[in-house]
């Protein structure tokens, strides 16, 4: 795609937007001319042009269809597993919740919504950049507005920042919110759903799952 859009990209360029190293474009560039699948012309670094041939046209439409096949595939078995694990937070009484996170995790969240009884009354995240801007027609806010929003429940919508999400809602709320997370979604098998405090945790490799606080009748 990079080769069709950035004919005259060096390989450096395309290492960076493909993030990988400039030694494996080297590589993929003789791979894909031996095969015939693109062409290479130019004498220096700054003249090196890459263009698709014919054959390699159809292999990339080829490729996409099958990658965008597979993605929509990996997209529904998520929506579907994190439809399962939103229900079992419904069914412990919680109906409003606050996002923490506007990323691409919590866009598939808020296409789980609409499945369930949970009403999502706010989106924030810790950065500056994102606040102030419209996420699914919802203005991002700051975590410190989350106890003017006042929700049953935050739900952190980070894979990767889980931990760090979770010190910064106990930093600003303490115990006084109910927090909630996807890493649940290996206990799907496992009923009840987890009631457990993190400081109350003893085993060091379980993820966090639900702070306890009170919930609003």
């Amino acid at each position: 795609m990079l080769i069709k859009e950035m004919p005259h990209s060096s390989q450096h360029l395309l290492a960076a937007k493909s993030h990988l190293s400039s030694s494996m474009v080297n590589i993929y560039i003789k791979e894909l001319s031996q095969a015939g699948l693109i062409t290479v012309s130019g004498k220096t670094n700054r003249t090196t042009e890459y263009h698709l041939t014919e054959k390699g046209q159809k292999k990339l439409f080829q490729d996409f269809i099958s990658f965008s096949s597979e993605a929509v595939q990996i997209y529904a078995s998520v929506k579907r597993e994190i439809i399962r694990l939103l229900k079992r937070y419904e069914t412990s009484g919680i109906r409003t919740v606050v996002l923490y996170g506007a990323s691409d995790t919590a866009e598939v969240v808020m296409s789980a919504i609409p499945h369930t009884r949970l009403v999502v009354i706010g989106i924030v995240d810790g950065d500056p950049a994102k606040q102030g801007r419209l996420f699914n027609g919802t203005l991002i806010q700051t975590p410190e507005t989350i106890s003017q929003i006042d929700p049953d429940a935050v739900l952190i919508t980070s894979f990767a920042r889980q931990d760090e999400i979770y010190n910064n809602i106990e930093t600003i709320m303490g115990d006084n919110i109910k927090v909630l997370t996807l890493t649940a979604l290996q206990q799907l098998q496992q009923p009840p759903l987890p009631e457990l405090s993190r400081k109350a945790n003893k085993n060091p490799t379980a993820p966090p799952t639900i702070q306890k606080a009170m919930i609003k009748p």
